[in-house]
């Protein structure tokens, strides 16, 4: 379902929100997930516009994050900033976005997506790989060469393995993500 909302309309709003550095940081995922979207055969304008979104909330403040996205969960409450996946899909829904898959996308680019939202993937390895983060190129190589289940499985993995290493809990919806990767073919 189409937006009630222009593109252009919707990088304004999302600009105002953040700092340049994250506006920055958007463009660049926004660009990336589009081009990981079309090697593989998915919709590129959908992928950008979820990774325009992706971070509108970033720069809130916890409060506002808390009001836009009450906790659902220890892990939550425990790391407000954690929320801003979910915070970002209610202001894109409030101006307008009806795209299930594009807000699941946006939501999910914190915690994973289900492997069977290929847009979310696109996202959370876009976001995960981007250039300008220095970390990552061989996920974002493996996605732009057209694997992208593959790479996606690698930066949960990673995601994963490196949250655990520090003593961060896992939140359930990673675990989760990371549990059906496994079992997937």
């Amino acid at each position: 379902m189409k937006s009630t909302v222009s593109t252009a309309e919707l990088e304004e709003r999302v600009k105002a929100l953040v700092r340049p550095e994250r506006w920055a940081h958007i463009q660049r995922v926004a660009a990336l997930a589009q081009e990981i979207a079309l090697k593989n055969g998915l919709d590129g304008e959908r992928a950008y516009l979820a990774g325009l979104l992706h971070d509108a909330a970033r720069d809130l403040g916890e409060e506002e994050l808390l009001r836009l996205a009450p906790p659902e969960n220890e892990v939550e409450r425990a790391h407000p900033l954690s929320l801003h996946g979910r915070a970002a899909r209610v202001l894109a829904e409030a101006w307008g976005v009806k795209d299930e898959e594009v807000l699941e996308a946006v939501e999910g680019h914190v915690y994973g997506v289900d492997p069977q939202n290929g847009l979310g993937m696109a996202l959370y390895i876009a976001d995960i790989s981007e250039p300008g983060r220095g970390v990552n190129g061989e996920i974002r190589e493996l996605a732009l060469s057209g694997r992208l289940l593959e790479a996606y499985r690698l930066a949960v993995g990673n995601k994963v393995a490196y949250l655990t290493a520090k003593g961060i809990p896992l939140h359930p919806k990673t675990l989760a993500v990371y549990r059906r990767l496994q079992d997937a073919p």
